[in-house]
């Protein structure tokens, strides 16, 4: 194995909304502070896709070439590439995620492939279909997606449909998803770090 395989995990977790006012940051927040909390060794790094300013996607390539152009482009993929897996935090906008995380998924490729992902995601039906929708999105640039997520109810988590409230229980959904996703990023670590044919 390489030194790499052995370093400390980092897992970048991404806050997928742009929106103004949003929910996603205090749920963002709370994830943060709950991973640290757990004293893994592992890195969690907080990345919001609205400090990247990506507009809808500008490369003339198609992102597995990897031939990126633009700045915005090639700050993103710096920032996603030492990472070995990632909890996306999402809303759900009809049935599905924010055009704003699908876009900065869309502008990668090779930054994603063979990395862990876990989903943190909120809503009026907790955000579930979001997720669904997201786990094939990651299928198709070889992100392998973790069983166990967390989801929030705008009714049952949030004073107001605004104020961040989460239930107890939240916090063992938490610790059972962080769980699978170390496992997993550990093991596609090595996967990585294998020659492809």
């Amino acid at each position: 194995m390489s030194e790499s395989t052995h370093a400390p995990l980092k897992i970048g977790i991404i806050l997928g909304s742009t929106r103004p006012g949003r929910n996603g940051e205090a749920v963002a927040r709370w994830v943060l502070a709950g991973a640290r909390a757990r004293n893994d060794g592992v890195d969690y790094v907080p990345i919001d896709i609205g400090d990247f300013h990506l507009p809808l996607l500008d490369e003339p390539y198609p992102p597995a070439m990897g031939r990126y152009s633009q700045p915005h482009t090639k700050a993103w993929a710096a920032a996603i590439q030492p990472l070995d897996g990632f909890v996306f935090v999402t809303p759900e906008y009809q049935h599905s995620t924010s055009a704003a995380l699908k876009n900065a998924i869309d502008y990668l490729y090779g930054e994603w492939v063979d990395k862990a992902a876990g989903f943190v995601s909120y809503g009026s039906a907790g955000g579930v279909r979001a997720v669904e929708h997201l786990r094939g999105i990651l299928a198709e640039v070889q992100v392998a997606t973790v069983r166990a997520q967390v989801w929030f109810s705008l009714f049952d988590d949030f004073e107001g449909m605004r104020t961040f409230r989460p239930r107890p229980a939240k916090e063992e959904q938490l610790a059972a998803m962080l769980d699978q996703l170390g496992r997993w990023a550990r093991a596609l670590r090595t996967v990585r770090a294998t020659p492809r044919p």
